[in-house]
């Protein structure tokens, strides 16, 4: 029998034997607090510690410097912001993208003093920005980020009355078509991660954050749990056959289905750029992308007869605005479908009725012609 291979730990994570004799094992990300991990690692007890630390709360975050931050300056302001009530009515994901424009404002401006910050020097920033929906995420950040100095640190908020970016009206990311699902399903087979993804995202009708936390944990009785992302009310649903089968013929050896190949938990951002190569090699056109199959599940379920507050009972979404479209557009092709077919009944009934006459033949009454 050959030598035991010692697994790495976990990334973050540092262990050490106390004078006690026991493991004890931590989980720290430079900037945030340590966090204590149950079990050994790569437990199961162990890992859904482990996935809790991977996400934390913003609040949790150790403000590298703030004692010796200046008051008054846009440091001390993002100090403070963070642990604002405002900072945390924020969902996790939203404070995320916040954070990074945020931190690059503090640190090219962070000794600068917040008094002094004025309209026009924010106009200049936005214009050296070129995409307009890299302009749009700052103002958002900046704006909430400044409104919060009011009153403390200042009298007005000088982002007031800068309109907010609009971007050009587009359809956004492209539906799935019920031809490109199949072409996906044949090319991937049952028991592949690259099968699970596509099944997991179109039958719940999911986003790439919510596809990476699936576990064997959230499925039972035919019903399946997910935590949604960006706001939305997790929703526990039952499961489609096809969605069914595809968990079922998934290994059941880690706390997640969808794992790196090293066997670790996939960050969203890894898994959207998998999933654009795995849709390629289906022989499928650059547009079907993973959010895609979100608004094709959405879609399927509008054309089944689904109701608006039926979609967002599945989907989690919490206004009737987000969900309105798809049934609408359901509903058209519906009444488009309806109408059409009275159209050609009606050309038919048409049709005999001229054959009839020119026979000589009497017209039963169940053809006459509505003219």
């Amino acid at each position: 029998m050959g030598p035991r291979v010692m697994r790495r730990l976990p990334k973050f994570v540092h262990g050490f034997i106390d004078r006690h004799g026991r493991p004890r094992f931590y989980f720290r990300r430079p900037g945030f607090k340590q966090i204590p991990l149950m079990g050994l690692p790569w437990s199961p007890e162990f890992m859904a510690a482990y996935q809790a630390a991977m996400m934390p709360e913003t609040t949790s975050r150790r403000e590298v410097g703030a004692r010796r931050s200046i008051p008054g300056t846009i440091n001390s302001l993002v100090v403070a912001y963070y642990t604002s009530e405002a900072w945390n009515h924020l969902a996790p994901e939203t404070q995320k993208t916040r954070q990074r424009i945020i931190e690059n404002f503090r640190s090219e401006h962070g000794e600068k003093r917040v008094a002094l910050l004025q309209r026009d020097h924010i106009l200049k920033i936005l214009t050296g920005i070129g995409k307009l929906s890299a302009r749009r995420h700052w103002l958002k950040a900046i704006r909430g980020l400044l409104r919060s100095a009011v009153p403390s640190m200042r009298k007005d908020d000088p982002t007031e009355g800068i309109a907010t970016i609009r971007l050009p009206k587009t359809k956004g990311h492209h539906t799935w078509t019920d031809d490109e699902i199949a072409a996906y399903r044949a090319y991937w087979p049952l028991g592949t991660q690259q099968r699970l993804v596509m099944e997991f995202a179109l039958e719940t009708a999911s986003r790439r954050g919510e596809v990476v936390r699936l576990g064997p944990q959230h499925v039972k009785n035919g019903r399946i749990r997910i935590e949604r992302t960006h706001g939305s009310k997790d929703v526990d649903i039952p499961m489609s056959l096809e969605l069914q089968e595809a968990c079922h013929a998934m290994p059941k050896a880690h706390l997640t289905y969808i794992v790196s190949a090293y066997g670790k938990p996939r960050s969203k951002y890894g898994l959207g750029n998998d999933f654009a190569k795995w849709a390629t090699a289906a022989g499928l056109p650059a547009r079907c992308r993973l959010h895609g199959l979100k608004k094709g599940g959405m879609r399927r379920l509008a054309e089944a007869g689904n109701t608006t507050h039926e979609l967002m009972a599945i989907s989690g979404h919490r206004t009737l605005s987000e969900v309105q479209r798809y049934t609408e557009d359901a509903d058209s092709k519906r009444l488009a479908d309806s109408g059409m077919a009275k159209m050609r009944g009606q050309s038919e009934n048409t049709l005999v009725a001229n054959l009839g006459a020119r026979s000589g033949k009497p017209r039963p009454k169940s053809l006459k012609s509505n003219g």
